[in-house]
């Protein structure tokens, strides 16, 4: 009779090999120069004050200097420099009483926005977008220049500013329709305001 003897030898089983993906945060140093422009810029468009703008930058990186480390996520240095600068601006506009504590929500009182496009956008300098933009209310100056100036997402400007997406949303609309009436009346009132040139 012939046997027939069938070995079975038990495989190791194959283990995925996990790597470990940690990424490094930046360097005090290299935070400071990839962000302090736009900061400065951020913090001149709410408070137009350069002393004051240079302060709350400082303040904003020494913040960072002490507290930084229990960031877990370095993608999100950004986000928080930005939500501790506007903090630290709410901090010194209280104290100046040139921030209103109650604010008209649109969510929250039933208003729509008109969106009226009655022609092309007034095209303008730099000098006189920043004219306008002192005119609008901090709550809506805000995020606005966090959106197009600093390339926020709208998830980031809500954590910045501490409010609910739809409000960012609702406040930007609310933003680029008086922006825009704003930069209409200042270029109106910039040609009405030229002197022809008589006639030899």
């Amino acid at each position: 009779m012939e046997l027939t003897f069938n070995y079975f030898i038990e495989q190791p089983q194959a283990r995925p090999i996990v790597r470990r993906v940690t990424v490094s945060q930046p360097s005090f140093e290299q935070i400071v120069d990839a962000h302090y422009q736009g900061l400065f810029r951020f913090a001149m468009s709410m408070c137009r004050r350069e002393a004051t703008a240079q302060d709350l930058v400082q303040q904003t990186f020494l913040q960072w200097a002490k507290k930084g480390h229990t960031l877990r996520d370095a993608a999100r240095v950004k986000t928080w420099l930005f939500t501790t600068i506007y903090r630290e601006w709410l901090g010194i506009a209280r104290r100046e009483k040139k921030y209103e504590e109650v604010e008209f929500e649109p969510d929250h009182h039933g208003a729509t926005t008109q969106h009226q496009d009655d022609g092309e956008n007034p095209r303008v300098d730099s000098a006189t977008l920043q004219t306008a933009l002192a005119e609008l209310e901090p709550n809506y100056r805000a995020p606005l220049v966090l959106f197009y100036l600093k390339e926020l997402s709208y998830r980031d400007i809500a954590e910045t500013l501490g409010v609910p997406i739809g409000t960012v949303m609702s406040r930007l609309s609310r933003a680029k329709d008086s922006l825009r009436t704003i930069l209409r009346r200042l270029e109106d009132s910039t040609n009405s305001n030229i002197t022809p040139f008589p006639a030899s």
